[in-house]
């Protein structure tokens, strides 16, 4: 059997679900935010609690001049709000004792490595939800790996069976070209999510199918 690549992965995923449009929303400090609440939810909660959070406080210093009791009544739609109000408010404190101010916009300065270690001194911050700061955010090729993307790397070869996730975060960038990075991710998550699911998978409907290792 022919062994897929990730070209071809993402152009039977792209005639499948179509294709996304990249745009980087320029607020890497907000991304790093939403993405500490988007853990261990589902992505409807965490918008709700961003917007919440939002509309609570209008900057991230009164934010951080707030009882953590407040920040998570403010983000308690989106689960585990004890935790992370915590998380966030330690998080912001670190920001500015860094850089002498909440900001991120610097890390477009820095070539990628760089930056995702710089984002990974930051509590709580792996190499997941330091990436999504820099593809989402600002448009940077780093590949966040999620149990979906996990998964089906796994399934159809591209990462091996007994990797860990920090691996396969590696594994992937190296082989994932820069420029088609935002669209792997999106599409292999699409496609985890509605057919390569973690539980009865639908092979018999799954585009990839003839070239699966698992079909």
């Amino acid at each position: 059997m022919e062994k897929l690549n990730v070209k071809q992965i993402i152009e039977l995923l792209s005639r499948e679900y179509g294709r996304s449009e990249w745009r980087p929303n320029y607020d890497p400090l907000g991304t790093l935010v939403q993405t500490i609440l988007s853990q261990n939810t589902s992505d409807r909660n965490s918008h709700r609690a961003f917007a919440s959070l939002n509309a609570s406080f209008p900057t991230w210093e009164a934010l951080l001049e707030a009882d953590t009791r407040e920040i998570a009544a403010a983000i308690r739609s989106g689960g585990l709000a004890e935790i992370k109000a915590a998380r966030i408010r330690q998080t912001l404190n670190e920001v500015r004792q860094k850089r002498g101010q909440l900001e991120l916009d610097f890390l477009n300065e820095l070539p990628v490595p760089e930056a995702r270690e710089w984002l990974k001194q930051l509590p709580g911050v792996g190499t997941k939800t330091a990436n999504c700061v820099l593809v989402f955010a600002q448009g940077r090729p780093a590949l966040p790996v999620d149990t979906h993307i996990f998964r089906v790397s796994k399934r159809v070869g591209l990462v091996d069976s007994k990797a860990s996730i920090e691996e396969a975060h590696r594994i992937l960038e190296e082989i994932v070209p820069p420029e088609d990075a935002y669209q792997f991710h999106v599409l292999t998550i699409e496609h985890g999510r509605r057919t390569c699911k973690a539980r009865r998978p639908r092979c018999t409907e799954c585009v990839l199918g003839k070239l699966c290792p698992l079909s």
